[in-house]
């Protein structure tokens, strides 16, 4: 169950609905089951949209630095096709991204809000950077108002797997080709790619070889995306990895003979073919005749790079601006936004901040949905269209905890690269500020501050914080004001809550909430529930509202209840769609997945020799093929503990949540469970809690484990019990090093 449907069956305050019904008719659509309105309870139908909205298409870069476009001063690389459409549309002078290096950045793009906020706020170094249940992307704000929604390219969060709450398809993106995982996204040449849930082989790239450029293929997935969706409103997230490091490229081109290094031919060559790529992009929407009915936004990450020889001076890859890719100054976070549609976007120049926070709120706008009201990004729409000012931000913020060091950011940080630090821009003034220990609650005035005045020093060349101490302690406030350990969501769209298993022939109870967390009120709510062709569902609640008021929701509940004959270990789909009439037009949310379990065991048995029936890990062996962890099916990971070595382990890294069906079958659960020797060796600041659930009910829970603290033995009495489940979670709010193992772990039957 993930941690969104969690929250929301334990606050959900039921809404708006009617009595509960006597009884609930069933009636089939397209094969499915339908649950339908009880009398009395049902909202009316929403219509059907007949109006197009604009096709969105953004295109981010991956490390690309503001002045490496000639449309931002660059004059060594060509970027012609970019340039044009900068010349053409808008583009912004002062456009940022939320954070100097890429995972923290593409969350706060993706999700609208910035570091102090959002989700992920660090590059992973150790446990892959995870999107959860509860983020609202772009993609789910416009998929709800019947866009065709597709990401290619470079996800960057993990887990790499699919079924999970940290997927594209989890997140909004119905198509998806590219890399899952941030590290895997460095490989130019990879062995596979994604496709949706799906690990595809790239033939070309078998037993090391270099047959088949990565960038190459995903324009054509982009190209290919465009040409069958052009009847239909569409939003396409194209991320290329191009130009980050290394400097792989098939040729050189225009670069081959200069006299520079190879990495830098490299990497100018990568940056021309992005702005090839998003040449192609453009050709294509002219072909299929939907320029005027598409707005394009082209812009990066974060600041320009320097990793595997690349020498952003020689481009001036920064232009003016003080810092690089990990810097907080203009360099590492300022990037260059342009904005493209000839009958929707009015050619200039915008000197607005706008971090990319706005996107979100931007794309809700110009699609007519609506959006979170609790981001922090604001709309720029008005600006695209000419026709008045968009709101201004009171102030922008970004906080960085990177362990990542290069050589030109950190003189620019003055050594002190691997700080934390934080920055805010309020209006002129700019604060940076380095913590000199990794603990965002360390007393203000151990942290060391500087203060920029931009609109005199660009360049953020002189510290005018001693002059001005009454402006640092107001910027720094505003930074303390930003930052929350913990950001809860309000609920947003459609929640489906369901058991962990459907046991064939035994009737469950599945309850749905239709949430509107946004701005505006909501008109002609309702839930309906839809259930594989012969399963019964009868509606046990009313299902409809007349109106759901900005922060309501309506919660509603079915019986289900799957045939006897319903083949186990197989998920089913199992779909809370809940419609209302928005402001800008109808929407439709979707949600859920039902899972009929595995046979239960029949002897004692390794859990690594029995199937899993979930498995939620930040990083790290855990993977959903035919065992436990990368070995052969029935070996499991070996696990060493104080030098010795286990066998039957399992490996995960805190936050993990792997379950097993023992039906009421077993007896007993018995196991070794600590921070192993491989992690131990790392670094001693590993510690975690362990945590065992029978039937979500604890059944033990560990000390803290850390590697001096050694394993601890578990043995409990899971007699009764249809799930086990096994959790670990952080103790000490530094996930980095806490793989954790449960070694020897193992049922018994008898």
């Amino acid at each position: 169950m993930s941690s969104r449907r969690r929250f929301l069956a334990g606050s959900a305050a039921t809404l708006g609905v009617g009595a509960l019904p006597a009884t609930g008719a069933v009636g089939t659509l397209a094969g499915e089951a339908v649950a339908a309105a009880p009398q009395g309870g049902a909202a009316a139908a929403v219509p059907e949209d007949t109006t197009r909205p604009p096709n969105l298409v953004v295109v981010l870069a991956d490390d690309l630095g503001r002045g490496e476009l000639g449309a931002y001063g660059q004059r060594l690389i060509s970027t012609p096709r970019i340039d044009a459409l900068a010349a053409d549309g808008l583009r912004f002078t002062d456009a940022y991204s939320t954070a100097a290096v890429c995972a923290p950045s593409r969350c706060s793009l993706l999700t609208g809000l910035h570091t102090g906020h959002a989700t992920v706020r660090a590059n992973p170094s150790g446990a892959q950077g995870s999107l959860t249940a509860a983020d609202t992307t772009f993609a789910e704000v416009l998929r709800a108002r019947g866009y065709r929604t597709g990401v290619i390219g470079k996800w960057g969060f993990g887990p790499e797997s699919a079924g999970q709450d940290s997927h594209p398809n989890a997140r909004g993106f119905e198509e998806f080709h590219g890399y899952i995982d941030h590290t895997h996204a460095h490989q130019y040449y990879p062995a596979y790619l994604w496709h949706n849930g799906t690990k595809e082989p790239v033939p070309g790239n078998q037993g090391g070889a270099k047959g088949t450029y990565a960038p190459d293929l995903l324009r054509q997935r982009a190209l290919d995306f465009l040409d069958r969706h052009a009847a239909e409103p569409f939003l396409l997230l194209l991320t290329p990895t191009v130009p980050h490091a290394p400097s792989d490229i098939p040729d050189t081109g225009a670069y081959a003979s200069r006299s520079w290094t190879a990495a830098n031919k490299g990497h100018a060559a990568q940056v021309s073919l992005f702005d090839s790529l998003v040449g192609d992009v453009v050709d294509r929407l002219r072909a299929l005749g939907l320029a005027d009915d598409t707005v394009l936004l082209v812009t990066s990450d974060n600041g320009p790079h320097e990793e595997g020889g690349v020498d952003p001076d020689l481009f001036d890859a920064n232009g003016p601006l003080r810092g690089y890719k990990r810097n907080l100054y203009e360099g590492g976070v300022r990037v260059p936004l342009v904005a493209w549609g000839p009958g929707r976007v009015l050619p200039g120049t915008s000197d607005r901040p706008t971090p990319l926070t706005d996107l979100l709120p931007t794309l809700a706008e110009l699609g007519g949905a609506p959006a979170p009201s609790d981001v922090d990004g604001l709309s720029a729409a008005p600006l695209l269209a000419g026709g008045g000012s968009a709101a201004h931000h009171d102030h922008l913020y970004w906080f960085r905890d990177e362990r990542g060091v290069t050589s030109r950011a950190d003189a620019q940080d003055r050594k002190r690269s691997t700080w934390l630090a934080e920055a805010l821009r309020k209006d002129r003034w700019k604060a940076v500020r380095f913590a000199p220990v990794r603990d965002h609650a360390l007393p203000d005035d151990q942290w060391q501050v500087e203060l920029y005045d931009l609109a005199t020093d660009l360049g953020e060349t002189s510290d005018l914080a001693a002059r001005y101490p009454a402006r640092v302690a107001e910027l720094v406030a505003l930074m303390r004001s930003s930052w929350q350990d913990e950001y809860p969501r309000a609920a947003f769209g459609t929640t489906l809550t369901t058991p962990r298993l459907s046991v064939p022939g035994q009737p469950f109870t599945a309850t749905a909430t239709l949430a509107n967390g946004s701005a505006r009120a909501w008109n002609q709510a309702a839930v309906t529930l839809r259930a594989p062709a012969g399963w019964t569902v009868r509606a046990t609640t009313a299902t409809g509202a007349a109106q759901l008021a900005p922060g309501a929701r309506i919660t509603a509940a079915w019986q289900v209840t799957p045939p006897a004959g319903t083949a186990a270990a197989t998920p089913w789909t199992l779909t809370a769609e809940g419609t209302a009439l928005a402001p800008g037009g109808p929407v439709r949310y979707a949600d859920g997945v039902v899972t009929t379990p595995p046979p239960a065991p029949t002897q004692d048995a390794y859990l690594s020799d029995l199937p899993w029936i979930g498995a939620v890990n930040g990083w790290g062996p855990v993977e959903r093929d035919s065992s436990n962890g990368k070995n052969g099916a029935g070996d499991g990971t070996p696990i060493a503990f104080g030098g010795t070595t286990y066998p039957k382990g399992l490996g995960v890294h805190a936050y993990s949540d792997v379950s097993f069906h023992l039906g009421g079958a077993a007896k007993r659960f018995t196991a070794l469970v600590g921070i192993d020797d491989f992690s131990a060796r790392q670094s001693s600041t590993g510690a975690t809690r362990a945590t065992v659930y029978g039937d979500d009910r604890i059944l033990v829970t560990t000390p803290t484990l850390t590697a001096a603290t050694g394993p601890v033995p578990v043995d409990v009495d899971v007699s009764g019990v249809r799930v086990l489940r096994l959790e670990v979670t952080d103790a000490n709010a530094r996930t980095s090093f806490d793989h954790t193992s449960w070694a020897l772990a193992r049922v018994t039957v008898g």
